[in-house]
């Protein structure tokens, strides 16, 4: 399990992933921005469009990112690392979020990159930093500071101290330690670990790196991450891979890898990216499959599969799942997905009533607030509906039912897209 690009929803595949064999993971997921992108690539062929907007509110995006985290964190090694990729919309969010996860004590950076683009305001200060949260999943974590270190010029450094030669004439400041015990000699020709404030350009449109990719991130800013925490032949995971710049990365610096992302034009360039630069073995799996291959695969990987083709959330369940196999991840309707042709009236009634129990908090709320009308909205995913299917659909939205049948086919076609 290295070496490879996973297609589809990064849950279901690190929930499928072994525990402890990763050293190092970069997670930039999307920001909770409410921005949308429309993507040209680089190669002029492909248009991917999407959004980085979480209609159930911060909430639902922490929740939905605590679900990873969780699984992020079980597949560490107990010296591994996270550095988590967020901007001001939801950082302290998210870094409470992680105090739960790994456990304050692990918390053991807030880094601020610090990209100089944009960021002007006549309103307010001007906005040009993102944030990387940094844990360690335990009391001790990789950490190489000498393969990071940058020039340290002999004018004022934050060290302070007196400049002084040794006797070999080298230039070192002289700093006293902790309850000045003990006297630090830092060499300039060495250079210094860099603080926590990283002034690290961001791509320009006439970068070479630039792949046309809207939130690419600069090599040598993951280049810093890669070198400071994992060694040479240490495993690097990415699970919100994008254009692939973490694992290009990796891959340079001699480290194994492993990338997820839902988008198949993300995965393919990400191979393609791979490719140029001599990484062999590279593979892609999970991209969309025919609609025979999909009626062969076992029960639950044909759910996994479709859910997250339909970039929603897996139900925690396998079994006795109450006739809810997932979610959709924007507004959490519930999804079931039968692996059946001409799917009928009882799976129809059969799902209503689990409509019914999932909805039930938010009926009694509605009612208590005096509402007139609480809609329930779920999806069935089949091969093929019948008549009475359809019927039975229709008679439900009088009862304020809404139940969208969704033809397999249809969902392959979006995810294709």
């Amino acid at each position: 399990m290295e070496n490879v690009i996973y297609c589809g929803d990064n849950l279901v595949r690190l929930q499928a992933m072994p525990d402890g064999f990763v050293d190092l993971v970069y997670a930039d997921p999307p920001f909770f921005s409410n921005r949308h992108y429309e993507v040209i690539w680089n190669d002029g062929a492909e248009i991917r469009s999407f959004e980085d907007r979480w209609r159930g509110g911060i909430h639902h995006y922490v929740e939905w990112m605590k679900d990873r985290c969780f699984e992020i964190h079980r597949v560490l090694r107990k010296t591994g690392s996270m550095y988590l990729h967020c901007d001001w919309h939801a950082s302290h969010y998210l870094k409470t979020m992680l105090d739960e996860v790994f456990g304050a004590a692990n918390f053991q950076n807030e880094i601020v990159w610090y990209y100089g683009a944009g960021g002007r305001s006549r309103k307010r200060f001007g906005r040009k930093h993102d944030v990387l949260l940094f844990y360690s999943k335990g009391k001790k974590w990789t950490f190489n500071d000498r393969d990071i270190r940058v020039p340290m010029k002999a004018g004022k450094t934050s060290f302070g101290g007196r400049l002084r030669k040794d006797e070999n004439g080298r230039v070192y400041r002289e700093v006293w330690g902790t309850g000045r015990k003990k006297i630090y000699r830092y060499y300039l020709d060495e250079g210094k670990v860099p603080e926590d404030v990283w002034e690290i350009p961001s791509i320009q449109s006439r970068d070479r790196e630039r792949l046309g990719y809207p939130t690419q991130k600069p090599e040598s800013l993951l280049e810093r991450v890669v070198l400071a925490s994992s060694n040479e032949g240490d495993l690097v995971l990415d699970p919100f891979c994008g254009c692939g710049t973490s694992i290009a990365v990796a891959e340079r610096l001699g480290r194994r890898w492993v990338g997820i992302d839902v988008s198949p034009t993300a995965c393919k360039l990400m191979k393609r990216r791979l490719d140029a630069i001599g990484a062999k073995g590279v593979r892609i799996t999970g991209l969309p499959m025919s609609i025979d291959g999909l009626k062969d695969l076992d029960p639950f990987e044909f759910q996994n599969w479709i859910v997250g083709a339909m970039e929603g959330a897996p139900s925690a369940r396998k079994v006795r799942d109450m006739g809810i196999d997932g979610y959709t991840y924007f507004d959490r309707q519930p999804i079931q997905v039968k692996q059946s042709e001409h799917v009928g009236r009882p799976v129809v009634d059969d799902f209503e009533t689990a409509m019914r129990r999932y909805y039930a908090n938010a009926l009694r709320a509605a009612e208590e607030r005096k509402e007139r009308a609480f809609t329930m909205k779920g999806i069935i995913v089949a091969f093929s509906f019948t008549r009475g299917a359809h019927e039975e659909v229709a008679r439900a939205k009088g009862e304020g039912i809404e139940i969208d049948l969704l033809r397999v086919e249809d969902v392959v076609k979006g995810f294709e897209e």
